[in-house]
């Protein structure tokens, strides 16, 4: 059997669960992950799948191999250069499951242990919190080969600022993982050694509170932050009034006010 052979039938997405939090591994390590069609539709299946499993508390995105994620699969781009229909399709379905990402009620981890190119260092930003290596690297390189990372940029200008992004953007340039962390782009870097112990960090703190809280957050977080000032303070309003219905929230209060753990329902 060739090594092609053999990938062809290697899942592209591995998981495992584990106390309520499942790692989904991005399995093209010798590739880089590139995020081809393939790859898209494998994690968007696994997406809609811990959507509806209240089991998981929270998603960490990990990846196999020397590197994060590429970007997307350049020569099966290539392959369809002159098919507008087919790149059309690629790209709304890369974004549809970048945007199911946020929309999932569990908050998703990017775990970061190298390179996250072009629409790699994107899913980087779309996740809700990320953790890199201090030997992690980040660019948006697309204006090198005459691709520029448009789709990308939605994702990382969400995260760093304005400038910021168009440095990434024009230049090309690589940034490094503490860079990447004083622009926004990731929560926290840390040794190699210890990127598993970053990453429990914020999974233990995830767990230990009420899965129906930070759902309920989490979807007003990104309805509300690309609204204007009125409608973004309507949208969390509302939120907070359903969140007071809750029974967690009446659990959290009194057991706050009694000065003991709380038990979430």
């Amino acid at each position: 059997m060739t090594a092609d052979t053999g990938a062809a039938h290697r899942p592209f997405v591995v998981r495992r669960e584990d106390a309520g939090v499942l790692t989904l591994t991005l399995n093209r390590g010798e590739r880089f992950n590139p995020l081809s069609s393939a790859m898209i539709a494998a994690l968007q299946a696994e997406i809609d799948a811990v959507a509806h499993d209240p089991s998981v508390r929270a998603v960490v995105l990990a990846a196999e191999g020397k590197g994060f994620c590429a970007g997307h699969d350049l020569k099966e781009m290539r392959a369809h250069a002159g098919d507008m229909a087919w790149q059309r399709d690629l790209f709304e379905r890369c974004g549809q499951m970048m945007v199911s990402l946020t929309r999932l009620p569990q908050p998703v981890i990017a775990r970061v242990h190298g390179i996250a190119t072009a629409a790699g260092c994107q899913l980087v930003s779309t996740c809700d919190l990320a953790v890199a290596a201090d030997t992690a690297t980040f660019a948006l390189p697309g204006v090198n080969i005459g691709v520029f990372c448009s789709t990308p940029a939605v994702g990382v200008v969400r995260n760093v600022g304005r400038k910021r992004a168009m440095e990434m953007l024009l230049t090309g340039d690589a940034i490094d993982a503490p860079t990447a962390l004083a622009w926004g782009l990731v929560n926290t870097v840390v040794p190699m050694a210890d990127l598993d112990a970053g990453v429990g960090r914020f999974t233990a703190a995830i767990t230990a509170r009420s899965a129906a809280t930070i759902g309920l957050g989490k979807r007003s977080f990104y309805e509300q932050i690309e609204r204007p000032i009125e409608d973004a303070y309507a949208t969390a309003g509302e939120t907070m009034a359903c969140n007071m219905a809750l029974d967690d929230a009446s659990e959290g209060i009194d057991a706050f006010l009694g000065k003991r753990p709380a038990v979430w329902r």
